[in-house]
């Protein structure tokens, strides 16, 4: 069993920066990508950015030159770095990641931006 446990976030003021983590836990296999998700209210969950087992990133375009994703060599932590953040960023952010077994979730956590 694979656990993803999201940590981090909370309220920002509009422009200022925080950083959200996931760790993963449990039967590890093979992990090959991770990726942080978000979901406003009234909307669907939308990609964030993702980061590949060789490093490859990619970003949504409302948050590229803002967000940075990272993870560490064993593909066990990924953090995401957001800066200049805007209300519309306001979300529950979900960690992601794919493994042999499967993909999984974490439970998410809020980051509120303030105007």
């Amino acid at each position: 069993q694979v656990r993803l446990v999201e940590s981090g976030g909370g309220l920002v003021q509009a422009g200022g920066s925080t950083r959200i983590s996931c760790d993963a836990s449990g039967t590890i296999v093979s992990p090959t990508a991770m990726a942080w998700y978000r979901q406003a209210p009234g909307k669907q969950r939308e990609l964030v950015a993702s980061i590949a087992g060789g490093g490859t990133t990619d970003y949504a375009d409302s948050v590229k030159g803002r967000f940075s994703i990272s993870r560490d060599k064993y593909m066990r932590t990924s953090n995401l770095q957001m800066n200049s953040l805007k209300p519309e960023d306001t979300a529950v952010y979900y960690c992601w990641a794919r493994m042999r077994q499967g993909a999984y979730w974490g439970q998410g956590t809020q980051v509120t931006v303030s105007s």
